[in-house]
């Protein structure tokens, strides 16, 4: 292929978001289909996991775990990459003009718009029906923190609060990269951030394995993360706290979508929660003292639903504008 072919493939691919955004909510990724051929975030978890039981050994030192936890990433990258370009490639060499529709094809399973509504509509509709076992049980899918005790409050909180940040990890920045680096820019950002949510974690045995992985899904978010706290700020208001409070989250990326989210609703998220017993005094996030309920919930559905449209509007925007 000609330098002038791909950079064609380029120009013409851009129709590749509106298409792969609109596949996605219209069939999501059901559950049959991953009975029957599971889900390619599966495969990344397979060579992460199999790097891990080689790689990541308690007697090494710090160093060298971390060392060993970066050349993971360098092999997940490069696998991934190159698998994602090739197919990128035989596409145009195949289909010619009409590739980038195969690649829309094979891009909208790393988008989460569909799968993040339905898991948190789960929620709203337990404590709709006044369910808190179900409700706990359903959030419990969703979030990493300890649900047994949780009020109406706190399961609200968690829902809305992983509502928002996955606005960020599971639509606004799959979606970003897929603009960016075409096939190969989604699933790459996809491998990374199923390395982040398996390995990069505080604990003992990750500190030091998991930092690459942490840090380059710190990096790969930055930009995301701000673009998806705009648009839930642009659709609801909320940007007077998103500034303010964005960087008490732990996380650099994290708390611009929930504080967003948190001034858009007038609630506070965030706050003192327990992990695998053990409790975190996190400081809150948002205005007010007001407690989140299960009509919060259902209003940060209402505004998480049009912030993905305003994610469809831009990408309709950007395939009539080339």
């Amino acid at each position: 292929m000609s330098g002038h072919d791909w950079t064609e493939h380029c120009r013409v691919g851009e129709p590749v978001a509106l298409v792969a955004l609109a596949l996605d909510a219209a069939i999501g990724w059901p559950a049959g289909l991953y009975r029957l051929v599971g889900h390619p975030v599966g495969a990344f978890a397979a060579i992460i996991e199999r790097c891990e039981a080689g790689l990541n050994m308690p007697a090494w030192s710090f160093a060298r775990r971390r060392l060993a936890g970066a050349a993971t990433v360098v092999v997940l990258i490069g696998v991934v990459g190159v698998a994602t370009l090739a197919i990128e490639w035989s596409l145009l060499h195949v289909f010619g003009q009409w590739a980038w529709l195969g690649t829309a094809v094979l891009a909208f399973p790393g988008l989460a718009q569909r799968s993040l509504f339905d898991h948190v509509r789960a929620v709203h509709f337990a404590l709709s029906h006044q369910d808190i076992a179900q409700a706990r049980s359903a959030v419990g899918m969703i979030v990493g923190r300890d649900v047994a005790s949780l009020d109406e409050g706190g399961v609200s909180r968690a829902a809305i609060e992983s509502l928002a940040e996955s606005f960020c990890d599971g639509v606004a920045a799959p979606l970003f990269w897929l603009f960016a680096l075409g096939l190969p820019g989604i699933w790459v950002y996809k491998a990374i951030n199923t390395a982040d949510s398996l390995i990069g974690h505080r604990e003992a045995r990750w500190r030091a394995f998991g930092w690459a992985a942490a840090r380059l899904d710190d990096l790969l978010n930055l930009v995301p993360a701000r673009l998806a706290g705009t648009v839930i700020c642009v659709i609801g208001g909320g940007w007077n706290v998103m500034w303010r409070d964005a960087g008490k989250h732990e996380s650099p990326n994290a708390g611009w979508p929930e504080a967003a989210m948190a001034g858009a609703l007038h609630v506070r998220l965030a706050g003192p929660i327990a992990y695998d017993d053990v409790f975190a005094d996190k400081p809150w996030i948002g205005e007010g003292g007001d407690e989140a309920t299960v009509r919060d919930l259902g209003r940060s559905l209402t505004i998480y639903l049009r912030a993905c449209l305003a994610l469809w509007l831009i990408a309709g925007t950007v395939a009539w504008a080339l």
